[in-house]
Parts: C-alpha cells; sequence; structure tokens
C-alpha cells in the first residue's frame, strides 16, 4: 500500500508511547491521521507535538459509539485505508494473590476487556469502513494490530494482560482470512520492552536493568521502531496474518 495523502489512517492509543511514535510517522508521508485515545489532555498534547497535522477524537476503544465518532472523522477526511491500534494497559492479578484470597475478577475482565475486546471493536468497525474502498493496487486496506511478548511468556502477576494479548495473536491469522476476500490485511506486532509512559513511571536504574536483559541490542526498544515496523507491514503487501516480535530476542523469565 501506498501511503499518501489521498487516504486517511486511525491511530488508537495514539496520544502517547507507539501510538504517538506511529501517527509521527504517518503524518510524515502525507496520511490524514486521527487519533484515538481516552484521554483528552495527552491528545492535545499529541496534537501540538504534530504540528497540528492531525485530528484527535476522544474514545473509550470498547466503546462502539465513541469509536464510530472516530471512524466517521476518518472517512471525512478520505477513504479509511489504515488502523495502527496500540490502545490497551496492563494490571497486575495472580491467580491466588500473596495473602491468599483469589485475584480479582472486576481486574481481570476490566484489563482483558480493554485489550482484546477493544481490538476487535476496532479492528471490525475499521475492516466495515475498509470493504467499501475501491482496490488500489489490488488490496483496500490493512490493520496493524498490537500484542506483547507476554502472549507467549506471560510473567507472574501477567495473566490478564497476557490472556487479552495471546487472544490477540490468536485473532490475527483468522482476522486476515476473514478479511482476504475483502483485499484487507490483519498483522499483529507484539513488542518486548519499550520505553514506554508504562515503563516511564519506573526509577532510571531499573528501566536500564530491563535493557540490559535484552540480548541485543541490550537496551529498552524506542517507539519510533515500534512505529517504522507497522508502517512496513502498511506498506508491504506480501505481509498479512502474520504475528511480528519485536523484542531483541528476549524471552521473559517467569517474574
Amino acid at each position: 500500500m501506498k501511503l499518501d495523502n489521498t487516504m486517511s489512517a486511525v491511530v488508537t492509543g495514539g496520544a502517547s508511547g507507539l501510538g504517538l511514535a506511529s501517527a509521527r510517522r504517518l503524518v510524515e508521508k502525507g496520511v490524514k491521521v486521527v487519533i484515538a485515545d481516552v484521554s483528552e489532555e495527552r491528545g492535545a498534547i499529541a496534537l501540538e507535538e504534530l504540528g497540528g497535522q492531525a485530528t484527535f477524537v476522544q474514545a473509550d476503544v470498547t466503546d462502539t459509539e465513541q469509536m464510530t465518532r472516530v471512524f466517521d472523522a476518518a472517512v471525512a477526511l478520505a477513504p479509511l485505508r489504515a488502523l495502527v491500534h496500540c490502545a490497551g494497559l496492563g494490571g497486575p492479578v495472580r491467580v491466588v494473590e500473596k495473602d491468599g484470597s483469589p485475584g480479582s475478577l472486576e481486574t481481570y475482565e476490566r484489563v482483558v476487556r480493554i485489550n482484546l475486546i477493544g481490538t476487535f471493536n476496532a479492528l471490525r468497525l475499521a475492516g466495515a469502513r475498509m470493504a467499501t474502498n475501491e482496490p488500489v493496487d489490488g488490496e483496500r486496506g490493512a490493520s496493524v494490530l498490537t500484542a506483547s511478548v507476554a502472549a507467549y511468556e506471560g510473567q507472574i502477576g501477567q495473566i490478564p494482560y497476557a490472556s487479552a494479548k495471546a487472544g490477540i495473536v490468536g485473532m490475527t491469522l483468522v482476522a486476515a482470512r476473514d478479511l482476504a476476500q475483502r483485499m484487507i490485511r490483519v498483522c499483529t506486532i507484539a513488542p518486548g520492552l519499550f520505553d514506554t509512559p508504562l515503563l516511564a513511571r519506573l526509577p532510571e536504574h531499573v528501566k536500564t536493568a530491563l535493557g540490559a536483559s535484552v540480548p541485543h541490542p541490550a537496551r529498552l526498544g524506542a517507539p519510533d521502531e515500534y512505529a517504522s515496523t507497522a508502517l512496513h507491514i502498511l506498506e508491504n503487501a506480501m505481509l498479512n496474518g502474520e504475528t511480528i516480535r519485536l523484542d531483541g530476542a528476549i524471552r521473559m523469565a517467569a517474574r
């Protein structure tokens, strides 16, 4: 797919981290970008960083009405041909907590709902819009989803997050097969340890130690490295139905 000003793209979780880096790369290509994020404050800051060359719509990815407004805004600018879905969050839960109580079902449900249900919601709404496009070079659009290496090696306390991310890996090939007849591709990126706002809360020495645990390069990943991978997926028509680990060869330990 050629990325240019004849198309629009939606980036969820686009006000910070991996999403903001992806939005920046798309804007540089001339794509008309709509950022969706729950934080209006972060959205305003992101638009300023992007020089006003994007549109922000406040939205919860699990809310169909709010996400419909996001895609309406994109289609109003140009045909929607790209989705980069980065929205998500973590939340520590053990099967049995240290005090002997059962793990929180409420937290488990919330994390799975936002990460997994939110992914399907964005994917289905984007897919329906893309399906109405005229094909260009044999395709109508492409979606990039975000999983995590936790989908494969979830650590103790990550059970809701790992469950949700494994679900995203599981939906990728099925979605790609489902949407193939409509000339729409679906791929997923499974990042390892990246320097995102989630890790920004940690002390610097902890972040350094985490980076050193990566075999090569022995550092945290940069959001722009995720973004460049996302754009390559959008541009490379043969990438479909695949989950790509972007992790410097790390394999997470149990804790």
